[in-house]
């Protein structure tokens, strides 16, 4: 999200709201000490909104809307990169692989495992860590198995919260640090996962367990950055962890769960948004386009 202004926490803006979700202009308003604060989803659609912020303060939005059309929305795809190109890329990689694995299952998850696979008769046969993986160069597969899903339901829940999350911190605090995070929890939550003996599973549930932690921690230490966790979803987010970890979701046919993972994601999300929150301005945008 990107900060564009604050106004006096006693104004009125409800018909300042109405314009901009009239024009389509994705926003939120969040509560600061006695301020207001107006945030931006897209920050290319800042002219939009200060051409109806200076109509609003002026008394004239209903004139103006008497006389314009909104503009023409772009599609969903483009709105998706538009606002965040990174976590929207994640997506479609991770899609256009389960695509792929239906007409090369095999040689796909081979190349992405974190050690290689051999099927000896029939047998599965793993590699090793570090001789076959550290040793021969296939650094990539500490991070590739987050790349991996095994049904549409595991890729669909998976690519929500990549989405509902990693959007937040590509907006707020730009997509390099999306993709360190990224890139450090899958490295790290399939570390986790593969100590406990586990060497074929896949899946972006440990990078989603750590934005949850990363943007939950920034929202509670950081209450002005823009970043926002719904209480009762934090809720649901732990008892998910908590109820895999019993073992019943396999009673109930939600198949293996990479607990360890999970775990493991939400720790690092935890750290990082710690230090990050130690020293986090919001990494929004003021309305004259300087870095707040």
């Amino acid at each position: 999200m990107y900060k564009l202004l604050e106004l006096p926490g006693d104004l009125d803006t409800r018909p300042l709201r109405q314009a901009l979700w009239a024009h389509h202009v994705g926003h939120r308003f969040t509560r600061q000490d006695d301020l207001q604060v107006l945030w931006l989803a897209d920050p290319e659609q800042r002219d939009a909104a200060a051409r109806l912020i200076e109509l609003w303060r002026r008394g004239e939005l209903e004139a103006s809307a008497a006389t314009s059309a909104p503009r023409r929305r772009p599609s969903v795809t483009g709105q998706a990169f538009g606002q965040a190109p990174l976590a929207a890329g994640l997506i479609a990689i991770c899609v256009a692989i389960f695509l792929a694995m239906t007409f090369a299952g095999d040689a796909i998850v081979r190349a992405l495992t974190i050690v290689p696979l051999d099927v000896v008769g029939q047998r599965l046969v793993p590699g090793d860590l570090v001789s076959d993986t550290l040793a021969s160069g296939q650094i990539w597969r500490l991070f590739t198995p987050a790349l991996l899903h095994f049904g549409w339901m595991h890729l669909i829940f998976n690519m929500l919260w990549v989405w509902y999350f990693g959007r937040q911190v590509e907006s707020v605090q730009g997509w390099r640090r999306l993709g360190i995070i990224v890139v450090v929890a899958a490295v790290f939550s399939n570390l986790a996962q593969y100590v406990t003996g586990t060497v074929l599973f896949g899946g972006m549930s440990g990078v989603d367990y750590a934005l949850l932690g990363y943007v939950w921690l920034m929202s509670r230490r950081r209450p002005g950055s823009g970043f926002f966790v719904p209480q009762m979803l934090m809720v649901f987010m732990l008892a998910w962890m908590v109820f895999t970890m019993t073992g019943l979701g396999d009673a109930f046919g939600f198949g293996n769960v990479a607990n360890e993972a999970h775990l493991g994601g939400l720790l690092i999300g935890l750290i990082m948004g710690w230090f990050a929150s130690r020293n986090a301005s919001g990494g929004g945008h003021d309305a004259s386009g300087g870095q707040k």
